[in-house]
């Protein structure tokens, strides 16, 4: 079952990244990210790792996504120009591409011990997490929401600045 489960889920995850480099609106990107991060919370929790795919959701999911999705929304962003590419990405960075995943595929195929697995010392519990999170890390975990609410006032900022010039320079002219 957690074999089926997997698979499912990390066509998922293939799929929403697949769409998310298709997309050419930004709204539908950042959904298709939304996918991902949900399929990747889904693998977590066939790991057991019940609290990081807890904190995926809610914290990538839940507020980065929508923090990403009022951004866009706010600078009012259309459809993006569909370019060729260049020619040094299909000249060199293709085969560079093959290259390091014959590599990495090479590596994981003469690796001895891969998937062996052993527990530590000790099980870490959610409420030890949590006192580190929240008394040893709690100056990191407060400057990272007020940097989120600073990019989220910017965003507003230049979402309305760029209107209020149009609208100010409009004025000036009938008045002139």
């Amino acid at each position: 079952m957690h074999l089926i489960l997997f698979l499912i889920f990390a066509a998922f995850c293939l799929a929403g990244a697949i769409n998310l480099l298709l997309q050419s609106h930004p709204i539908s990107s950042a959904l298709s990210l939304i996918v991902v991060m949900t399929s990747l919370a889904v693998l977590y929790l066939l790991l057991g790792a019940e609290f990081l795919a807890a904190a995926q959701i809610i914290v990538y999911s839940g507020a980065i996504m929508v923090l990403f999705t009022f951004v866009v929304m706010l600078l009012n962003a259309g459809r993006e120009e569909r370019t060729l590419g260049s020619r040094a990405a299909s000249v060199v960075g293709f085969p560079a591409v093959v290259v390091i995943l014959a590599v990495i595929a090479t590596v994981i195929l003469h690796a001895h011990g891969l998937g062996v697995a052993s527990l530590s010392d000790g099980i870490t519990s959610t409420e030890d997490l949590s006192r580190v999170l929240f008394h040893e890390l709690l100056l990191p975990f407060e400057v990272t929401s007020v940097l989120i609410l600073i990019a989220i006032l910017g965003a507003v900022a230049l979402a309305r600045h760029g209107h209020g010039d149009s609208g100010a320079s409009g004025e000036r002219a009938a008045g002139k």
